[in-house]
């Protein structure tokens, strides 16, 4: 077990973000939030509010900061399309400004950072399923860009740290991922299909459903991650870190379906631009490097994320 340490977590407020400082939290850890509420929620760090080591600071990374931390995870940019295209030049900002000055608080520190890379920078693949290597099949001028193109030049940035500066760094690529403290209103699939299942209204589906994902339950993620981010110096990565098993979105609505019991039917909408057609992890890597496989099926997942959505439906959502 590592020495307990002081870690700062962007992002803190959000979904990964809220997660993860429970798990550190729940290890005895001194857990710094650092969140500008742009898509974090406050009641997704209520319960820690009390907890003499955990420190809660509403800040925009794009800002410089100074804090004497000892790890330092990078999580800190909207998610879903829906929320990154909001503000797309503030995205960018976010995931290239704000991690040059997370990276030059770590240099200053000298301390270990993470940076919370996606599998959106692999594109629309031409490869599958995706591993390491590949480099991608991107529009740097579409409407996903800000998000793609702003994850690819942070891992750059990260690199070329690490290159210069002899920085010790971590980057995952982070597949689909769901569990409690999502969002209901961030557009992702499996929060639409939940909400719109508990409420019976119709399931958005966007296309004819027959395209892919690999949905990772957060617990599986945050063991991943945790492994990760125990390592040795040396092992910088790029690793993926997400479910390899493969599921249309068809698939995944009649599963949302069954277990809410509910009434709903599937109403089509037109595909947006540059969604993937596919997206499956090739998880070799963090299998033989990290000891790491998810371990929870997506009916588990589902059940859990659902009872989730289930008891904070009356209460509307607090922000």
């Amino acid at each position: 077990m590592f020495d307990k340490k002081r870690i700062l977590i962007t992002g803190g407020a959000g979904f990964l973000g809220s997660n993860l400082c429970k798990h550190y939290l729940d290890r005895d850890n001194y857990v710094v939030a650092l969140d500008n509420l742009f898509t974090g929620r406050l009641c997704n760090i209520q319960s820690f509010l009390n907890n003499k080591k955990f420190t809660f600071i509403e800040h925009d990374i794009t800002k410089p900061i100074t804090l004497n931390v000892d790890w330092i995870m990078n999580f800190a940019c909207p998610a879903s399309p829906y929320a990154y295209q909001k503000d797309p030049i503030n995205t960018t900002k976010t995931s290239v400004i704000g991690a040059i000055n997370m990276l030059d608080l770590a240099n200053k520190n000298k301390d270990r950072i993470m940076q919370a890379s996606t599998s959106e920078i692999y594109g629309d693949p031409e490869q599958h399923p995706q591993v390491e290597s590949y480099k991608g099949c991107v529009n740097p001028i579409g409407p996903r860009a800000c998000y793609d193109e702003g994850k690819r030049c942070a891992e750059s940035l990260f690199f070329d740290y690490q290159r210069m500066y002899d920085l010790d760094i971590k980057v995952i690529r982070i597949f689909n991922t769901y569990g409690p403290a999502m969002d209901p209103n961030d557009g992702r699939v499996v929060s639409n299909f939940i909400v719109q299942a508990l409420k019976n209204e119709p399931l958005t589906m966007f296309g004819d459903g027959t395209q892919t994902r690999s949905f990772c339950f957060v617990d599986d993620l945050v063991c991943g991650i945790s492994k990760m981010m125990e390592t040795n110096k040396g092992l910088a990565g790029p690793i993926n870190l997400g479910n390899p098993c493969e599921f249309t979105l068809l698939e995944l609505a009649d599963t949302v379906l069954r277990l809410t019991k509910s009434k709903s039917k599937i109403q089509f909408k037109p595909l947006p631009t540059d969604d993937p057609q596919k997206r499956r992890p090739d998880i070799t890597l963090a299998k033989k490097l990290l000891n790491w496989v998810p371990a929870i099926d997506l009916d588990t997942g589902l059940v859990k994320t659902i009872e989730y959505f289930s008891k904070n439906l009356n209460g509307q959502y607090r922000d």
